[in-house]
């Protein structure tokens, strides 16, 4: 048949198919693979292998949605008013600015869904396919139904396969089932309601490879993957409810009672004062629009637009803006161990061989370090210790990982344990290379789970000599010597043996034992070479090390006041080490450690009690992450609220708790799409100290948004205050509905905008995370917006009566009121650039773009005063030399007063 001819099927039952129905269903060869032509056009017609993206919601939603705020309908209404009174070019920049501000939310959408998109080009896998009868290493996205792709031990599995052959093959399938066993493999059919976690004879896309080899074909690409069938039934991740996007809600609901309340109030005492009905609308509308902050959803957008692109730099990106604050109020991270507080790199730390202790020095699969007696260093080989030398030998050749260096860095390919006893050989001057063709391979003994030992055979020196490795319980019995230092054979020194096993096992590391045995015969090895005659040549400790940033992170957010707790699949003993390196906990010893088994015997209100006072989870199923995020959450004893919690995670069974949490965290590297998916924030380097620092910048850029609320709303109270109390006193309103826009949106963007870019204060990481039911402005800063109201009330109507009473046309004195208000602003600007600190405390030039908002800002002051255009559309005057005084001295009066207030509240 030709295969090309029709589309090929991708959903079909594959596990009832036999191997070689499949291969012909394909029309392909298992030793010759796909044609790069027939390949290319597989992929013109299935498409790449990644998941398609989610379609969004259409344009015309997206902008709708920017308008829906209960404060911008306000705005609506005011602008729909003004039209219907006739008053054109009120309501034109009354809209005009509803416009704007929709615009930019509109903008600001989708921007970071644009950098997971390159993350996700940028991670691809490579993978080992058979293409026109070789094997090529290439990138998975490439990959057709009908490849036939190689596996090895580590790899991670890139398409849905059908298995054809394999040797030891096992997966690990818990990003797919949740099931932590690694899995056997084989390639015999199976009854066609075989469940998905017993399909046996398949490999699914986004499992790994943990032990053996094998090849098998690909039935299933991208989104027609078992994964990618999950990944398309999971919801779009919801709107995220943070505690800024909760509190502004409340805010503004609060707003809007009030504003539409005083507007009431003006109406109907300027009604009851016998004054024009539609002079007290207009009066009406020209206090909502100054009491709103217009302002201020585009610069919350924009200020966290700021901080996903600092984060950006920093390898955090961020899925949905308000996931930025999130972080600055986080009281809990739960942290994966592997590859984030760990290098993901299984590392040689000790070694014993010839009775004798030695520690190796470096990290991950750079084969630099050095290798220690005491505080001696080794000589390089030939000259070091004989039994430590067959040691080493022995764990190279007994071994199929391989180690190159490739793109500037050193990787691997096969068992990550294996892989750290070539970079052990390494630095003792041994390479697997030279001596793999030296002393060549005759036969092996795959590992197999039942015997946890692995075994070949090999030709040195015209003799024949098995080497194993495996689980120190397995071969110590089976010994009948050991090596002395010296590399003579001595008795074998059981009790020291299982003592030194034991020390490193409780430092956390895993042990392995290296032996060997001669062969007079040659024969085929078989397990009755592995049941008597070995001879033990040492151990080796290995441990996936912490990275060195993360314990620095862990110190620093302990100091921020932010818990750290650690969830693992690893083995409680590893998890307890790590977590005393790192400073999860004080100390190994003594440490609690709650198993998944433990966990699951725990009801809700026993958990909610062990999860506050455990920091280290082991041996934790994905789904039981979830239970762990909600007892957190929970309210705690006595009504106590719940914590703020941020969850790594990265498998597809992580999604859930990943959508839980307040802030979910996907692993960029390693996650699966769906955890990325149902995650608000993604990590491009996996590491925990990235965390840390997006903390830090959530922590700032929440500190930049409370300085620009506080900054703005004495601007609006004011405004308020003075539209009132012109209606109350029977006096002429002092400044109109469009002079007021034009001071809330100039000045929102030139003076507001540029403390987005004020750099974080000292001491920021060493303040207590912020209560989650705290309000955004405490009582102190709720008595300064009061404050600098009254002032910028007094001042603008003082000098506006001044002017009037001097004789001066109503437009100059709007004029000078309007300019009032804007020095006052300008004059606040610089005292909120700290809420706490006085203003001599705060370095003067550490954010130029206020010095340059503030020049900006008077520029157009003079030009909305001076320039006839302006004049004529805002109701403006020239004013005289003399009222720029007034108005600097007004100004400075208030910046006095201010800091005056600041000083005693300290």
């Amino acid at each position: 048949m030709n295969p090309s001819a029709a589309p090929l099927p991708q959903l079909r039952q594959w596990h009832a198919t036999p191997a070689s129905d499949a291969l012909d269903h394909h029309g392909v060869h298992p030793e010759h693979g796909l044609s790069e032509d027939e390949a290319a056009i597989r992929l013109a017609r299935h498409g790449p292998n990644r998941p398609t993206p989610r379609a969004g919601r259409s344009a015309l939603r997206r902008f709708l949605a920017q308008l829906k705020e209960p404060l911008v309908l306000v705005l609506i209404g005011s602008g729909m008013v003004t039209a219907a009174l006739g008053e054109w070019i009120d309501s034109s920049v009354i809209l005009g600015v509803v416009l704007i501000n929709a615009v930019i939310g509109y903008l600001q959408e989708g921007k970071a869904e644009a950098a997971l998109a390159a993350l996700a080009r940028a991670v691809a896998a490579e993978v080992t396919v058979v293409r026109s009868g070789r094997r090529r290493r290439m990138d998975a996205v490439h990959l057709v139904p009908g490849d036939v792709v190689w596996l090895a031990a580590g790899d991670k599995v890139p398409a849905d396969l059908r298995i054809l052959s394999g040797r030891q093959l096992r997966t690990v399938e818990a990003a797919l089932t949740g099931e932590a066993a690694p899995v056997d493999k084989h390639y015999d059919p199976l009854p066609h309601d075989t469940l998905l976690a017993d399909r046996r004879n398949m490999a699914y896309a986004g499992t790994t490879v943990v032990a053996g080899q094998g090849h098998g074909l690909v039935v299933a690409t991208a989104d027609a993957t078992e994964t990618g069938r999950i990944s398309g039934l999971i919801a779009a991740a919801p709107e995220i409810a943070t505690p800024l996007t909760r509190k502004m809600g409340e805010f503004a609901g609060f707003l809007l009672w009030v504003i539409l309340g005083l507007a009431a109030l003006t109406f109907v005492i300027g009604v009851l004062r016998g004054e024009s009905w539609v002079a007290m609308l207009m009066a009406a509308v020209a206090l909502a629009v100054g009491a709103i902050p217009e302002g201020l959803p585009a610069a919350m957008s924009i200020t966290l637009a700021i901080g996903v692109g600092r984060m950006a730099k920093r390898r955090a990106i961020i899925r949905h803006l308000p996931a930025v604050e999130a972080l600055g109020s986080t009281t809990v991270i739960c942290s994966d161990k592997t590859g984030t507080l760990t290098e993901n790199a299984m590392t040689v730390t000790a070694l014993w061989a010839g009775g004798q202790h030695f520690s190796v020095e470096g990290q991950g699969y750079k084969p630099e370090g050095t290798i220690r007696r005491g505080e001696l260093a080794v000589p390089p080989a030939p000259t070091f210790p004989q039994a430590l030398r067959e040691t080493l030998i022995a764990g190279t050749l007994c071994n199929d990982a391989a180690l190159y260096h490739e793109h500037r860095q050193w990787q691997i390919t096969g068992d990550p344990t294996e892989a750290a006893l070539l970079v052990a050989a390494r630095k003792a001057g041994l390479d697997e290379a030279t001596l793999r063709q030296a002393f060549a391979r005759r036969d092996e003994l795959p590992f197999d789970s039942a015997r946890q030992t692995m075994a070949t055979l090999h030709e040195v020196e015209g003799e024949h000599v098995a080497y194993a490795k495996g689980a120190l319980e397995r071969l110590l019995p089976a010994c009948r010597a050991m090596l002395a230092d010296d590399g003579s054979e001595v008795a074998l020194d059981v009790a020291q043996a299982e003592a030194t096993a034991r020390d490193m096992a409780a430092r956390g590391l895993r042990v392995l034992a290296l032996a060997r045995r001669h062969r007079q015969d040659g024969a085929a090895l078989d397990d009755a070479v592995l049941e008597s005659g070995l001879v033990l040549l040492g151990l080796v400790g290995m441990i996936d090390p912490p990275r060195p940033r993360a314990i620095s992170a862990v110190r620093a957010c302990h100091a921020a006041g932010i818990t750290v707790k650690m969830i693992t699949g690893d083995h409680a003993e590893t998890a307890r080490a790590i977590a005393a390196q790192i400073g999860i906990v004080p100390q190994a010893q003594g440490a609690t450690v709650l198993t998944g088994r433990e966990l699951a015997r725990l009801d809700d209100a026993a958990l909610r009690a062990a999860v506050r006072r455990v920091n280290v989870f082991a041996r934790v199923e994905p789904e039981q992450k979830l239970r762990l995020v909600r007892a957190l959450q929970a309210e705690g004893a006595g009504g106590t609220p719940g914590e703020i919690v941020a969850m790594t995670g990265d498998g597809v069974n992580d999604a859930p708790a990943l959508k839980q949490a307040d802030i979910g965290i996907a692993m960029g590297q390693g996650g699966t799409d769906v955890a990325k998916e149902a995650a608000a924030m993604v990590l491009t380097d996996d590491n925990f100290a990235t965390i840390e620092a997006a903390v830090e910048e959530g922590r700032g850029i929440y500190d930049n948004l409370v300085k620009f609320i506080t900054w703005t709303l004495p601007t609006n109270f004011g405004e308020g205050l003075v539209i009132l109390a012109a209606i109350v006193v029977g006096a002429t309103l002092p400044i109109t509905p469009l002079q007021i826009l034009w001071i809330n949106m100039t000045t929102a963007v030139l003076l507001g905008l540029p403390l987005a870019f004020e750099p974080a204060e000292r001491g920021i990481m060493r303040r207590p995370p912020r209560p989650p039911a705290a309000p955004v402005l405490d009582g102190v800063l709720v008595g300064r917006v009061v404050l600098v109201g009254v002032l910028m009330l007094a001042g603008s109507f003082g000098l506006f009566l001044l002017a009037l009473e001097r004789g001066q046309a109503m437009a100059e004195a709007r004029t000078v009121a309007m300019n009032v208000f804007v020095a006052i602003e300008i004059a606040y600007l610089f005292s909120c650039r700290s809420l706490r600190l006085p203003l001599g405390a705060i370095p003067l030039f550490s954010n130029p773009w206020v010095w340059a908002g503030a020049g900006a800002q008077f520029a157009l002051q003079l030009l909305i005063t001076y320039w006839s255009p302006m004049n004529a559309a805002f109701g403006t005057a020239p004013i005289r030399l003399q009222a720029w005084g007034e108005i600097a001295a007004v100004a400075a009066m208030a910046m006095l007063v201010i800091e005056i207030e600041k000083r005693l509240r300290r």
